[in-house]
């Protein structure tokens, strides 16, 4: 394969979830001849589970994340009941595109004459007299059936874009801004592209069920390729920041790229704060546990607590590197905790485990959404004080300071899981996810011979 097809193809993966392994065959295979014996070492360690080389040669778990079902059939459906349609080029690929639906929207609802935003069946409908006074020579059934479908498909372009939303922040609470990487810029310089590529493969793995720590993103094999960035005097280091904002890495950003950072930091918090409090005034979470109960919406939040808390650290590392840090003594907005399950802090209280010390923080301190919305106040001076009132180190914490830098994991082969538990075999995983292993929902099973 030629080295701008394996680029290619490493670039397509920072909006998916390829294996680690996988992306270490490529970058093997992009590498080839150009790594010392330790370099091809630890890559063989990964590539080896690659699918190319399993002897079953598929895995249970997507590579990719759920994504939000085009509007193709009634754009069809449209073509046939609007003359006008025929004058629009939109494409079956283009109609999982909110601009492009929106924009064909917009270029047929005058034929009926109505407007993108105004499908009101009550409302906006126009009666005989109307469809008269419009010049409409439409039945009553044929103007329904139309103005119906617009309805529609401005309900289902709602959802479109709700999705598209919710996936994108998804994507930066697992690997930060990998997903805005810019494609010039990621495939200019293929030291940059190995490290960008294989750490966010990383940062996408499935959280396990285990009452522990996650797996870390960055393990051995991310260090090694860290480390050929920082030997490379050509390494976009804007590029690495978007998937790795740590000061060590922010420091070799230009200032005006750095702001950039920010301002795209804070984009996130404040997109996110919206959905935050959306989610929390239709819930009935315990901030002093946070412990799911029934009915709960806990995807839905821990997704969004996932890039609140990616965001909040980007801004924060930019903020020390800039020399910034006194914007936190006027506003310092907190963590926003994960919800967990019952059975696993269950496991927790039972394998000698206590609650998340941070659970008491963000109890305790308002609302992050509340927060930078302007209608509570909340310095680093009260987080600091909040944090040791229960005995909980802010900076160690990350709660006023960038994270610590932590040592490399060794490398671990990824598990192939169902709803979290870890199985042995792809064909197993399916098999049993089917059945409705783990998810609560396993049918009992009858007694031989009944």
């Amino acid at each position: 394969m030629r080295s701008t097809d394996i680029l290619a193809r490493l670039y397509d993966g920072l909006s998916r979830r390829p294996r680690p392994e996988d992306v270490a065959e490529l970058i093997l295979e992009l590498l080839d001849g150009r790594l010392n014996a330790r370099e091809r070492v630890a890559l063989e360690t990964a590539a080896r589970g690659s699918l190319r080389r399993n002897a079953w040669g598929f895995s249970s778990m997507l590579a990719d994340f759920r994504r939000a079902d085009a509007i193709t059939a009634k754009v069809d459906r449209a073509k046939q009941l609007f003359a006008s349609a025929s004058s629009f080029a939109i494409t079956h690929d283009e109609c999982g595109d909110p601009e492009k639906v929106e924009a064909f929207l917009r270029h047929v609802a005058p034929e009926i004459r109505a407007s993108f935003g105004e499908v009101d069946w009550k409302r906006d409908r126009l009666d005989r007299r109307g469809r008269r006074a419009e010049g409409l020579e439409l039945s009553r059934r044929k103007y329904n059936r139309k103005f119906r479908l617009l309805r529609r498909m401005e309900q289902r372009l709602a959802s479109l874009v709700r999705v598209r939303r919710q996936v994108e922040l998804t994507m930066i609470g697992k690997s930060s801004l990998a997903s805005r990487v810019p494609r010039d810029r990621f495939l200019a310089n293929e030291s940059t592209a190995c490290f960008v590529a294989y750490y966010a493969s990383r940062a996408t793995l499935r959280s396990e069920f285990t009452n522990g720590p996650q797996q870390r993103a960055f393990d051995d094999i991310s260090a090694m390729l860290f480390a050929r960035c920082e030997r490379d005097r050509d390494t976009d280091w804007l590029v690495v920041a978007h998937v790795l904002p740590r000061p060590e890495v922010l420091v070799r950003v230009h200032d005006e790229d750095k702001l950039a950072l920010l301002a795209a930091w804070h984009g996130v918090l404040t997109e996110t704060a919206e959905l935050l409090r959306v989610t929390w005034e239709k819930s009935r979470f315990r901030r002093d546990t946070m412990i799911v109960k029934r009915g709960d919406d806990s995807s839905t939040w821990n997704q969004l607590a996932g890039a609140w808390n990616k965001a909040r650290d980007g801004w924060i590392a930019l903020l020390h590197v800039l020399g910034m840090e006194d914007v936190l003594d006027a506003m310092c907005v907190g963590k926003v905790l994960r919800l967990m399950a019952a059975d696993v802090a269950y496991w927790h209280r039972a394998s000698g485990g206590r609650l998340e010390p941070d659970t008491a923080v963000w109890a305790a301190l308002p609302p992050p959404w509340e927060v930078i919305g302007g209608e509570e106040w909340c310095t680093r001076a009260d987080v600091e004080e909040t944090c040791r009132a229960v005995g909980v180190d802010p900076i160690a914490k990350g709660w006023i300071a960038p994270r610590p830098k932590g040592e490399p994991v060794p490398f671990r082969p990824t598990p192939e899981l169902v709803h979290g538990v870890t199985v042995g075999h792809p064909g197993l995983a399916l098999m049993l996810r089917r059945a409705g292993w783990f998810s609560g929902q396993v049918e009992r099973l009858r007694p031989l011979g009944a």
